[in-house]
């Protein structure tokens, strides 16, 4: 009996999983969403396991209304089936809510070497399945194979070394055995870090973004941000506490496939919220609810949605099955199409020439107009991250073998894009400054038609002999030369840089300490902008005023990136000294969220104080630093099979010409 059939006879009533139209305002769309696992389910939510075995169907309606407050009704059953199992490995007829296609139709070979995937070609296999709510379903088990020859490269994820794991496990057990006595600071950080976890049906589900008890006008800022979230989920998981990042992966998810609406208009399917907020709605007879309201960027100030938060969502997941060796999570049909869906509006065919993602500014941690609208640094490092995550993680089959080509020749299109064209030193400094502009052909240095003009005064006297750094934004005409922190140092974790540029990287932050590091880690960006240039790149922002917030403020939670990136370049001693100076603050200042002033010497004037993601940063930071073997766990190292692939390959195509050839030293440093 097909499984369609199994749910119209299934003797379960399917009671309604409805937008709640008592929020909605007709023309705003304001709503709430009721989430799969609403807290009228005791039996949910005071079982042990996070998701119950039990079957739970669903049917979904699309309704063909204009307006958004009756676009669909959600059909969930409340009552848990205890004898019947639904087994989605054996069937393939559920449907799926929304058309999602991950298979390429190659016409060519050089389709085969494309970096997107073709999202109108119907997948049989994705097509033919529904998410089961976050259950606790039987996924598809397929084997990992050690070749395909359908795979460019031939080579697919491997699964997870059991040996590394059981040491992993055994190291975080002797961390729970309490034979490190933890400082008072330590202590009090781990309060707070409890003291700010959100609770859904009973289930920790992710960490407040401030929880300042003065605080009288929250905003937004008692919601669980993805983001922000990141580093509290990594303390977690190195203190051997995994089950509220996993119940974080799990409800996001299944966020993931509401369509907020902005003035009649839906972002693009796979985007995964900002943020989100547990409420209590009253039900008939003085009951209550609680369902997770997400928040998609409509009623964030600027109205972005955030590219990064699917980005974040991959690179935990990996960290999870990384730190806890359990990779079941990762193998399920929810979570495998979750990846797919992100990677489906990353790859997506657009306009662009470059391999790089465009993006709008207020788009990733700095969510206010600051000039980084284009292809910003910072997305484009935690974009690879993202794909190399999603390579190591996808269950190698015949649905997702376009989409793991598609990977891998983005993987190598993007990281050749950021070490020849991001790249700056004193070397390529002087290269630029001695441009010819207005060259047309495929010969020209000068591909972007950089004008010498645009070098900053500042930036020639700044620049050390020794270090160099990737700039923040590149377009045509337009390099914007300030340094931004989080984009270099998920280069260097990410290996989207050179080994000799990740070393190059740190050699500069060392060299300029006192700008980047100050007092207080780390300078969101270098330097401010200031007077009339910050009337025009802010719009007059008096937020963003010249080194306070994102225009130059200093951020403790980058603290723990910091730390991570020093690791792996095997550079310890500065971590150590950047964590040291933040102890010394940061439980006086009570956690703010940023500091102020060119060093960093001064509370940020609208800053929170016990900020969640300074606190975890730092625990974070002094975990790692204690178990630098663990943390490797986090980082990758440097992928040659990768760089080996380039588009420019086709024999019979009349624009092989590749610039590749002149660069290749530094490609393979």
């Amino acid at each position: 009996m097909s499984v369609m059939n199994f749910i119209r006879n299934s003797p379960m009533k399917l009671p309604s999983r409805v937008l709640n139209l008592r929020n909605s305002s007709f023309f705003g769309f304001r709503h709430w969403f009721h989430h799969p696992f609403p807290c009228e389910q005791k039996l949910f939510c005071k079982t042990n396991a996070f998701l119950p075995n039990f079957s739970y169907n669903s049917q979904y309606h699309a309704y063909p209304s204009r307006f958004l407050p009756f676009r669909r009704v959600i059909n969930k059953t409340k009552k848990p089936n205890w004898s019947t199992s639904l087994d989605l490995s054996q069937s393939g007829s559920v449907s799926r809510p929304y058309g999602v296609s991950t298979d390429v139709r190659v016409a060519s070979r050089a389709r085969d070497l494309s970096t997107s995937v073709e999202t109108r070609v119907k997948d049989q296999n994705l097509d033919k399945f529904y998410l089961q709510n976050g259950i606790n379903v039987n996924p598809f088990v397929v084997e990992r194979i050690e070749k395909d020859e359908n795979v460019l490269g031939g080579e697919v994820p491997v699964a997870e070394d059991v040996n590394n794991v059981k040491n992993i496990g055994e190291a975080l057990e002797g961390r729970k055995s309490g034979i490190k006595v933890e400082s008072d600071i330590e202590k009090e950080a781990w309060n707070l870090l409890r003291g700010a976890v959100v609770t859904y049906c009973g289930s920790p589900v992710g960490t407040v973004a401030a929880n300042d008890p003065g605080d009288k006008q929250p905003l937004n800022y008692d919601q669980v941000f993805i983001r922000d979230f990141v580093p509290s989920a990594l303390a977690f998981l190195l203190k051997g506490e995994g089950e509220i990042v996993k119940n974080f992966l799990l409800h996001t998810l299944q966020l993931q496939s509401w369509e907020k609406t902005v003035d009649c208009y839906s972002p693009g399917q796979g985007l995964m919220p900002a943020s989100f907020k547990v409420r209590t709605v009253p039900l008939d007879g003085n009951k209550f609810e609680e369902v997770l309201d997400p928040d998609f960027g409509e009623s964030a100030i600027g109205r972005v949605a955030p590219v990064d938060s699917g980005l974040w969502w991959i690179i935990l997941l990996r960290a999870y099955g990384k730190i806890t060796g359990d990779c079941t999570l990762q193998e399920r049909v929810d979570i495998q199409t979750g990846i797919k869906l992100i990677l489906n509006l990353c790859l997506a065919d657009g306009f662009d020439m470059f391999p790089s993602l465009l993006v709008t500014d207020g788009s990733c941690m700095i969510d206010r107009r600051m000039g980084i609208h284009g292809h910003p640094l910072e997305i484009q490092a935690l974009f690879y991250a993202a794909l190399r995550s999603s390579l190591e993680m996808l269950t190698a089959n015949e649905s997702s073998k376009n989409l793991i080509r598609a990977i891998k020749n983005r993987l190598s299109a993007l990281s050749f894009h950021i070490r020849e064209y991001y790249w700056v030193d004193m070397k390529k400094i002087n290269e630029i400054y001695r441009y010819k502009t207005e060259e047309y052909s495929m010969d020209a240095t000068n591909k972007f038609n950089i004008y010498p003009e645009q070098i900053p005064s500042w930036l020639m006297d700044w620049i050390p002999e020794e270090g160099g750094y990737l700039i923040g934004n590149l377009q045509p005409a337009h390099m914007d030369f300030r340094f931004f922190t989080l984009g270099n140092l998920w280069s260097i974790v990410s290996s989207v840089g050179t080994p000799k540029q990740n070393e190059a990287i740190l050699n500069l932050i060392e060299a300029k300490w006192g700008d980047i590091v100050g007092h207080m880690p780390l300078k969101i960006l270098y330097p401010a902008v200031e007077n009339e240039e910050w009337r025009i790149i802010t719009g007059s922002d008096p937020k963003n005023t010249p080194w306070s917030y994102h225009n130059g403020g200093s951020w403790p939670t980058l603290l723990w990136q910091f730390t991570l990136a020093c690791i792996k370049m095997r550079r310890l001693e500065l971590a150590e000294k950047a964590v040291a100076l933040a102890e010394k603050r940061l439980s006086i200042d009570h956690w703010p969220e940023y500091y102020d002033t060119r060093n960093g010497k001064f509370i940020g004037k609208q800053s929170r104080l016990y900020q969640t993601w300074s606190i975890a940063g730092f625990l974070t930071s002094k975990m790692m630093l204690e178990n630098p073997e663990t943390a490797s766990l986090l980082f990758w190292d440097e992928d040659y099979n990768l760089l080996e692939i380039c588009v420019c390959g086709l024999s019979k195509s009349g624009r092989k010409k590749c610039s590749r050839g002149a660069a290749r030293s530094q490609i393979l440093i």
